[in-house]
């Protein structure tokens, strides 16, 4: 099979794969199926590689797993080569990585950037899909592969007169490129999840005026952040392999567990001892010091009131405080926020707080934001309010397989996958990292090499005994949906309104979309389902 001319070609042609999405799961999968023989043709919506982190630009956007963690496992030479300068890298350091392995292994030659998937249509008779982008490229391929990424849709709240507002308006997840100077203006943040706790701090030091609007509060922990010395980075070097062993069986793709005793059944000197090691560790690990941490609210109860008294003992003002305090969800069931001087933020003289359960938002005007009580002046508004997650950036393509049935009408009642790989009805597509895997619970990186892995296997499985078409049965969809969801449910997490549940947008089923069993736990059921034989799967002849 001819290979296409790099990247850019927009004449009709065939190739193996089509892959969409030139993230870090994208950026392996490009690799892993060159590797395997394929040809393939990529498309990325950005201008270039990185995905999240090519976009998320905001400041202080940083990472919450350990830079040596969020990493790239498949290369021994790059693991040794590459030094990271911090224990938590920031976005301008992350990107600089993926820049590296991008040009190390030729990654961007057979991606066309600044392209949109439009539609990608399986034509039954053919047994291929069809391929168009806004740049007018029409390509058939026998695979489709989506790496669009879970946090790539960004959400902006239909806001009454957001349009009308004279000022500058941005996204956290589209943040200009050349960074904004924010030196003397009144600024208002709409939202404190991730990207509004990690850019508050910093936006406090540059406005003359910075006014938070929180709708729900969130529980963060400071990212206990450090500079990397050279002996630090010698030792992780020399144990990688062992790091990486671990990370693989954990629950969340990083060499850490959780103390396997009930949180109730050490004594209090105990708990508050482990409490005090993972809050100084720092970050989302907090939330698994116990592990029933997240699913026993007794248990819960004691790492709320510990981050509650931490959260206090910063903050000058108690009222503010208590406005800070979430009461709508247990600790954990949201991600905990990784964050530098958050709550210490609101205790600067430029700094109010609007807490929008007690005064909602009622519009956007010319000159800022208007609540039920009170009016801002605004010179810019920032719009730190996340993203349509896990579906979001699939159902913006119109996906369409078997009988005319686009994706979007197949997830009308929420997303329905196998292992959070195939769907029934759209042959020959895999999903990377999305609703029905551990995505967005386990470290991303290790996660998409290990989809990258799957599927490239699963295709030369297809191709040795030859195969023409491959597609997750419903049988074994509806048990998979349903193992997600009883899985779920004995845990404190679908307690929570989370993006986890797609609550953060209007009319988005109420289902809790990632696997929650833990990475080791899924990747063993993934090996499992692959040794024998893929079952769950049926497989078409080429012959028949």
């Amino acid at each position: 099979m001819s290979k296409p001319s790099p990247g850019h070609s927009r004449e009709a042609a065939t190739v193996d794969v089509v892959l969409v999405g030139a993230g870090v799961s994208g950026m392996y999968a490009m690799h892993k199926l060159r590797q395997s023989g394929l040809t393939v043709q990529g498309f990325e919506a950005g201008s270039d590689v990185g995905g999240t982190w090519y976009f998320n630009r905001y400041p202080g956007a940083r990472c919450d797993v350990e830079s040596v963690d969020y990493s790239f496992s498949f290369s021994e030479e790059v693991q040794q080569e590459w030094d990271w300068s911090e224990k938590y890298a920031t976005q301008p350091e992350i990107l600089s990585y993926i820049n590296f392995v991008a040009e190390r292994f030729d990654l961007r030659s057979d991606f066309a950037f600044d392209t949109r998937v439009l539609s990608a249509e399986f034509d039954e008779e053919a047994s291929l899909w069809r391929v168009t982008t806004d740049q007018g490229h029409d390509i058939t391929s026998r695979f489709c592969i989506f790496a669009t990424g879970c946090l790539s849709a960004a959400n902006v709240p239909n806001i009454e007169g957001r349009d009308t507002f004279a000022g500058n308006t941005y996204h956290t997840g589209h943040w200009p490129h050349e960074g904004v100077d924010f030196t003397g203006r009144r600024v208002g943040v709409i939202g404190t999840g991730s990207s509004g706790i990690q850019s508050i701090p910093l936006l406090a030091e540059q406005a003359d005026q910075l006014c938070v609007f929180q709708r729900s509060a969130n529980y963060s922990v400071p990212a206990g952040n450090a500079v990397l010395d050279e002996a630090t980075r010698r030792e992780q070097k020399a144990n990688y392999a062992e790091r990486r062993r671990l990370s693989r069986l954990s629950g969340g793709g990083s060499p850490f567990t959780a103390d396997p005793r009930s949180a109730l059944e050490v004594s209090d000197e105990e708990r508050i001892e482990a409490y005090n090691k993972r809050w100084t560790l720092g970050g989302v690990l907090f939330g698994k010091t116990f592990a029933d941490q997240t699913s026993n609210i007794e248990a819960n109860d004691t790492a709320r009131r510990f981050a509650e008294d931490k959260i206090r003992s910063v903050i000058d003002d108690p009222a503010v405080a208590e406005v800070l305090i979430p009461k709508d969800h247990p600790i954990g069931t949201k991600r905990i926020v990784t964050d530098t001087n958050y709550y210490e933020t609101y205790n600067r003289d430029n700094v109010t707080l609007v807490d929008l359960k007690s005064d909602p938002i009622e519009a956007i005007d010319e000159a800022g934001i208007k609540t039920m009580s009170e009016h801002y002046e605004l010179d810019d508004i920032v719009f730190a309010t996340g993203f349509d997650a896990m579906t979001g950036a699939l159902e913006r393509i119109s996906v369409t397989g078997r009988g005319g049935v686009t994706l979007k009408q197949a997830w009308e009642a929420g997303p329905r996958t196998y292992l959070g790989l195939g769907v029934p009805g759209f042959p020959n597509l895999f999903i990377m990292t999305g609703p029905g895997s551990p995505g967005v619970l386990a470290n991303v990186i290790l996660a998409g090499e290990q989809h990258a892995d799957w599927i490239s296997d699963f295709i030369t499985y297809l191709d040795d005994h030859g195969l023409r078409t491959v597609e997750a049965t419903t049988s074994a969809t509806d048990a998979w949906v349903e193992e997600c969801s009883e899985r779920a449910s004995r845990t404190l997490f679908p307690s929570a309104n989370s993006w986890y549940l797609g609550a953060n947008i209007p009319g988005k089923p109420r289902v809790f979309m990632p696997f929650i069993g833990g990475f080791g736990t899924y990747r063993q059921i993934c090996e499992d389902v692959s040794a024998s034989g893929y079952k769950g799967f049926e497989m078409v002849a080429a012959d028949d």
